[in-house]
C-alpha cells in the first residue's frame, strides 16, 4: 500500500514514528536495527552532558539517529557526541552554512523544539513537540535526497492554487513560517508563502506538478 504523507497524523511520539517509519520506506529505504543509536551512546552524552535526554528524543536517535539520507542531506543531525548545551536548550542540528541551529527544550518527555539565527539573540519557537519536529526534519532532508526536486518563487495566484489543488501535511506551520503539502507521488515545503521547494517520487509526478501549478520552475 502506497504511504500517505497526507494521511497519516504526526501528532505524539508513536505517529511521529509511524510516520517516519512509513515515509522512510517508500521515499528512501525501510529502517532498520542499525540505523539507530544505542542506549550506551545517549547514555554517555547524559553523563557528559550532565542532563536527562528528553524520552522522545532518545527514541528519535534510536529510530533513525544513524541515517545521513534521513537527516543530513543539506542541514545535519549532530552525533550524540556532538551534541551541546545552550542555557536549557540541548542543539542537535546545525545548516550546512554555519548560520542557524536547532534545538530541543529540556523540560517534558516531548518538549519544544526551537530554532535559532545565529546573528538574532535567543532561541525561536521552531515546532511544539520535538517528535513533529522529527517528522519535519525527515521531509526537509528528504528534499535534498533526489533528483527530481524543483522550486520556485511564490506569488498570491501560486499559493492559492497550491492550497486548492494539494492536501496540507499534519504538521503544524514551523515557527519560520514553513507549511507542508502532498499529493500523489510529490510532497512540496512552502516557505513564508514566497518560495516553494517540491519533490516527486518519478518524472510522471513531475511532469503533473508543472502542469498543476505552471511557473518559474528551477529544475536544474
Amino acid at each position: 500500500m502506497t504511504f500517505d504523507v497526507a494521511g497519516n497524523a504526526v501528532h505524539g511520539r508513536p505517529a511521529a514514528w509511524r510516520f517516519i517509519e512509513g515515509f522512510a520506506a517508500e521515499w528512501a529505504e525501510p529502517l532498520e536495527a542499525a540505523d539507530g543509536w544505542n542506549q550506551a551512546d545517549l547514555d554517555a552524552a547524559e553523563d557528559r552532558l550532565g542532563v536527562r535526554l528528553p524520552l522522545a528524543f532518545r527514541e528519535a536517535y534510536a529510530l533513525f539517529g544513524r541515517r545521513p539520507d534521513l537527516t543530513s542531506n543539506q542541514d545535519r543531525l549532530l552525533t550524540p557526541s556532538e551534541l551541546s548545551l545552550d542555557g536549557d536548550v540541548l542543539v542537535f542540528r546545525t545548516d550546512n552554512q554555519g548560520v542557524m541551529s536547532w534545538g530541543v527544550k529540556l523540560d517534558g518527555t516531548d518538549p519544544e523544539a526551537v530554532f535559532r539565527h545565529w546573528g538574532n539573540v535567543g532561541w525561536q519557537p521552531w515546532l511544539p513537540s520535538f517528535s513533529t519536529a522529527c517528522a519535519e526534519l525527515v521531509l526537509s532532508e528528504s528534499l535534498f535526497a533526489g533528483d527530481e526536486t524543483v522550486d520556485r518563487e511564490l506569488d498570491d495566484d501560486a499559493v492559492i492554487a497550491l492550497e486548492a489543488r494539494y492536501t496540507r501535511v499534519a504538521i503544524p506551520q514551523t515557527g519560520p513560517g514553513t507549511r507542508w503539502f502532498a499529493g500523489p507521488d510529490i510532497i512540496l515545503r512552502d516557505d513564508h508563502r514566497d518560495w516553494l521547494w517540491a519533490r516527486t517520487r518519478s518524472r510522471e509526478a513531475l511532469d503533473v506538478l508543472l502542469t498543476t501549478l505552471p511557473g518559474p520552475w528551477r529544475t536544474d
